[in-house]
């Protein structure tokens, strides 16, 4: 009796998406969430989260400019990013992204410029680059309207929300992979980022030197009603896979159950959330009288926020891709030093650190108001802050008060 053996051949795919990917993903999600945090003041009016909103803002913007740049490397061939536009697909949410991204960017640029140039007005005669790009970008001598302001801003913020939809959307509608296709990832990604966002104002609030207590207070608020959100989604995601025989969640959690390293994973995430949670709620319980000397170290908390948002990204985006797909088991994916891999992840954060820092020299933007014209803030001066009899702005006046130490240099 003849015997024949069937040998059956599951060709290694590399990853689709390397870590450039992960940075957009985070960026993005901080950009789109910052600017929710800033449309408080900016957008419905509260003057009690101007100072908030001021940082939210220049993390919006910042992470808006940088963010495309990573998806553009992500692209492998960034000069063909074209293709998005002379080939368009209705049906795909990477097509849908490339008009929208566009769009939003505008919007934030825009509105950025509209919550400035106030202060750019003021500082029109101020000496060097500032005064410089003071008058350049300040167009004129005329109020900025404050409608004008809310059209945009609405706008910008009804954009984002397609940005949360599609950067969402494109991985949960993968079928291939049980790990991304869940409706339980797009809002999971919302509501880290929001996490992120506040813990990087935290951080914002502290290098920059302002130091606000309201700050402060908010954005452990947030902080702590989006890990509430997280959790929930993530406890109905996990009831979701052990409750049902079939679907792509219980698919998923049966594609990583012998796989330590992700049980290590979920573990490190699951006790980092409670920790971050425990700590923010006992912060936010302390007597008023303590708070002062304790949220000084709130900003530790934030770095543990951005902590969680970007690994989540990861284990989202790069750890799901080790799962393979044709055969049983794991890929396993070292970090190449390349462009492709660490320098890359460094690269992205070093001209973050360089936008910052470009707007930190050159735009006031601690002056950010809601709109008006040069009368109605101080000039800011390199060497000295401004007279106290100044025609000062309630915004201005407001932040002055609840601002230690910050630097007057714009």
């Amino acid at each position: 009796m003849n015997s024949m053996a069937i040998e059956l051949l599951a060709p290694r795919y590399a990853i689709a998406w390397y870590p450039w990917a992960v940075q957009y993903f985070f960026l993005i999600a901080i950009s789109y969430a910052t600017l929710w945090l800033a449309a408080p003041a900016l957008v419905f009016g509260k003057e009690k989260w101007l100072p908030t909103a001021r940082l939210a803002l220049l993390a919006c913007l910042t992470t808006t400019l940088v963010a495309p740049v990573a998806l553009l490397a992500d692209l492998h061939q960034p000069l063909r990013f074209w293709h998005f536009y002379a080939f368009s697909t209705s049906s795909s949410w990477m097509s849908i992204g490339s008009l929208i991204l566009p769009l939003y960017v505008v919007g934030v640029l825009v509105l950025s410029w509209l919550a400035w140039r106030p202060a750019l007005q003021a500082n029109r005669q101020a000496d060097g680059l500032m005064g410089l790009t003071a008058r350049w970008l300040s167009l004129g001598n005329g109020a900025t309207p404050r409608a004008l302001l809310v059209l945009v801003g609405l706008g910008t913020l009804a954009l984002s929300t397609g940005i949360m939809l599609y950067t969402g959307a494109e991985l949960a509608i993968v079928k291939a992979r049980p790990l991304w296709n869940t409706v339980w990832l797009p809002p999971m990604l919302v509501a880290t980022g929001f996490i992120t966002a506040a813990g990087l104002i935290l951080v914002l609030n502290r290098v920059s030197g302002m130091r606000d207590m309201a700050t402060n207070t908010q954005m452990l608020k947030v902080l702590l009603g989006a890990c509430v959100v997280a959790g929930l989604v993530a406890g109905s995601w996990f009831l979701d896979g052990i409750n049902a025989n079939v679907g792509s969640v219980a698919a998923a959690l049966e594609s990583v159950r012998e796989s330590p390293s992700w049980r290590s994973t979920a573990l490190w995430g699951g006790l980092t959330g409670v920790a971050l949670f425990g700590a923010v709620l006992y912060l936010l319980t302390r007597p008023a009288a303590r708070r002062p000397a304790l949220f000084a170290w709130a900003w530790v908390l934030g770095l543990v926020a951005i902590h969680m948002g970007w690994m989540f990204r990861w284990v989202v985006l790069m750890d799901v891709q080790h799962v393979a797909r044709n055969s049983a088991g794991f890929h396993h994916y070292g970090i190449p030093a390349g462009s492709s891999g660490l320098l890359g992840i460094v690269g992205t954060f070093g001209l973050w650190i360089a936008a910052v820092l470009v707007i930190d020299l050159l735009i006031p933007w601690r002056q950010a108001s809601q709109g008006g014209s040069a009368t109605d803030l101080p000039p800011a001066r390199p060497d000295s802050p401004a007279p106290s009899d100044s025609p000062a702005h309630p915004d201005a006046r407001s932040a002055a008060a609840t601002t230690e130490g910050a630097p007057s240099h714009g």
